[in-house]
């Protein structure tokens, strides 16, 4: 019988997932000149709303918004000092907000900042929320938001995501001088439904962005500015907003809608284009299937989905798998387990304790704190409290001792984690990470 051909590839560090965490991690790895290869779905950062979360609520149990994260921050490295984002210098989560902040800028999806104090940016359901970092596109909401200046809210007939009427509705005890307009989409005529991303390539045209400005004129009153679903292109958004501010002469801004929405689509496209012209090897959409270590040598990780390369040698892993929705974690009647290598949950003794009986409970549920325990270096331990692998590595949501959506600091903890990674990383190999 005739030798099976086996394809493989080699590398540095193979990074699992191609969520937020992710991205970021291939991101800083690149950067400093570390052989990536890239494996798993990147549908987790469609779901983003483009906001960029450092840390907007803590303590949790009182629901204390933060007006500066850099204050919260010195607070849970006291109060909560195994929080993942407790564990990293400040000065490297400057350091990695900052680089991050340069790529967006670098691709073309600017971002905006206070840098010293959260913003408060608009939600699709008519609510305020504190955010470290909001895309240009939306940064006219937070002075119209902060100013109270009387606005007109835009959505479009057919469109499913976004509600122009329920966010005026929301916003009017705190700022009376809202209204709303349900307008035709220029070129849809009667369709019954439409979707976001549609609407953003359609926006890209300059036939679409002048019928649409001239609508939007048309329903202007004593409005100063106009806020809308995020639609305003797919690739060269600021150039759009820029376009359709000088047509309709007013002030305007996108708010996120319901997932995908196009501000995390962007974010993903970004990646995806900008990763494998750095040599990241991307396999996205291609799951291991198995990963076994070779003693004194690499992992080797068998992909699936077929492909050309079904193995990959790496020197070292880093899992950025995400909690239950991006199956890093599973739940069966019993257990949390990870998924991969098997690694050790921390998580409540029995199922009984994953929750509170109270619903809304102010602490939030035990549950939404399992993951994976890490040492300094975010290397995931095993049963001896020892890191399980000396080159294995973890990152975002997946670790424990944090509650990202009740804390509102879901990039933060994506974004600092993989920086902590892979500057751990890139110093087992003699770099420096800058």
């Amino acid at each position: 019988m005739p030798a099976v051909e086996r394809h493989w590839l080699e590398c540095e560090l193979a990074v699992i997932g191609a969520g937020m965490a992710g991205m970021a991690a291939s991101l800083f790895a690149c950067n400093r000149g570390i052989s990536v290869a890239q494996l798993g779905a990147t549908g987790g950062i469609a779901f983003s709303s483009g906001f960029l979360d450092l840390l907007g609520v803590h303590p949790v149990e009182e629901s204390k918004r933060l007006s500066d994260p850099w204050a919260g921050l010195s607070a849970v490295q006291g109060d909560m000092p195994l929080h993942p984002l407790g564990r990293v210098p400040i000065g490297d989560i400057r350091a990695a907000l900052a680089e991050y902040l340069r790529f967006l800028e670098s691709v073309g999806l600017p971002y905006l900042s206070l840098l010293e104090s959260n913003a408060e940016v608009l939600t699709l359901l008519g609510t305020v929320k504190p955010t470290y970092a909001a895309p240009l596109t939306m940064w006219s909401g937070v002075r119209a938001w902060k100013e109270k200046r009387p606005c007109l809210f835009l959505d479009f007939q057919g469109l499913q995501e976004f509600n122009a009427n329920l966010v005026s509705a929301n916003l009017k005890a705190e700022w009376p001088a809202t209204r709303s307009e349900r307008l035709t989409f220029p070129g849809s005529g009667s369709a019954d439904r439409l979707y976001t991303r549609h609407l953003a390539r359609e926006m890209e045209l300059s036939d679409t962005q002048e019928k649409l400005a001239r609508l939007i004129r048309s329903h202007v009153r004593q409005d100063e500015c106009v806020g809308m679903p995020a639609v305003l292109g797919m690739r060269e958004s600021p150039r759009v907003l820029a376009r359709m501010q000088e047509m309709i002469q007013a002030p305007l801004f996108e708010i996120p809608t319901l997932p995908a929405c196009v501000p995390g689509l962007r974010l993903k496209e970004s990646f995806e284009a900008y990763l494998p012209s750095r040599g990241v090897k991307a396999f996205w959409q291609r799951q291991v299937r198995a990963v076994r270590r070779v003693e004194g040598g690499p992992f080797v990780l068998n992909l699936g989905g077929g492909g050309e390369v079904e193995e990959i040698r790496a020197e070292a892993v880093l899992l950025a798998t995400g909690r239950f929705f991006g199956k890093g974690l599973v739940a069966d009647r019993g257990r949390i387990r990870e998924t991969l290598f098997g690694l050790e949950v921390r998580q409540p003794e029995n199922r009984s304790h994953w929750h509170h009986r109270d619903l809304w409970d102010p602490r939030g549920h035990p549950v939404n704190r399992a993951g994976l325990e890490t040492d300094e270096s975010f290397r995931p331990l095993g049963v001896s409290g020892q890191a399980a692998y000396p080159d294995l590595y973890a990152s975002g949501s997946i670790l424990a001792h944090q509650d990202w959506m009740r804390m509102k600091c879901g990039s933060g903890l994506a974004i600092v984690t993989s920086y902590a990674a892979v500057k751990a990383i890139h110093g087992r190999r003699g770099g420096h990470c800058p």
